[in-house]
């Protein structure tokens, strides 16, 4: 099970979560409290392994900053968390993972068949279009309408429900933003303790011992 730590804004939490464990790193261009600037993001990715996903997140976005930002930061995969049609996801030149808000299954029928690499399955839409920390109802979701689909889970994860929500939903990957952090900064133990429940090796260590890191 692959794990993304989503809304990193500096390099000691994005080599922190690499270290601990996460296979892919979300990076944030679109309105949110996470965003980041391009120039930072090109900082972060400096610091990361090869193998490890740079995704960038990005809603309504042209295709040609897109592509600008992606070639410029370093950027692997794609993520449109917008209402992008599937002409502008299939027009890119990295793969693409699309992000639905799950509202029920008929709106999740018309985008299963997306033309992307991944659907990565997120709470109904808040105040921004991802990273609101508020879950869904898993079991509602028809598992015939993602079967054979490369399924990312996100959406109000954290180390107390991702056990169940794995069991529920089989995905691939799941995404995790505020479900590592504390007053809105990314918490390396709450990271820690979230890549190791969803990888299966829990090391009894300090779980509860809070570190901090800010920009």
């Amino acid at each position: 099970m692959k794990v993304k730590i989503c809304g990193i804004t500096d390099e000691l939490t994005g080599m922190a979560a690499v270290q601990y464990g996460a296979d892919a790193i979300g990076l944030v261009f679109a309105e949110s409290k996470r965003r980041i600037s391009v120039e930072r993001a090109k900082e972060i990715v400096l610091q990361l392994p090869e193998q490890v996903y740079k995704v960038g997140v990005f809603v309504n976005e042209t295709k040609e900053q897109i592509e600008k930002i992606a070639a410029s930061v370093g950027l692997t995969h794609i993520q449109l968390h917008g209402d992008e049609t599937a002409a502008f996801s299939k027009s890119l030149s990295l793969p693409v993972i699309k992000g639905i808000s799950f509202q029920d299954n008929d709106s999740l029928g018309d985008m299963a068949n997306f033309p992307s690499d991944y659907i990565l399955l997120d709470s109904p839409k808040g105040k921004y279009r991802g990273g609101n920390g508020t879950t869904f109802e898993w079991g509602k979701v028809n598992q015939q309408l993602i079967d054979g689909k490369k399924v990312i889970l996100a959406g109000g994860l954290n180390s107390e429900n991702v056990e169940k929500a794995i069991k529920i939903i089989k995905p691939v990957m799941v995404d995790v933003s505020s479900g590592v952090e504390t007053n809105g900064m990314k918490d390396l133990a709450k990271m820690k303790a979230f890549i190791e429940k969803v990888k299966g090796n829990l090391t009894g260590g300090k779980q509860n011992e809070h570190i901090y890191i800010t920009e």
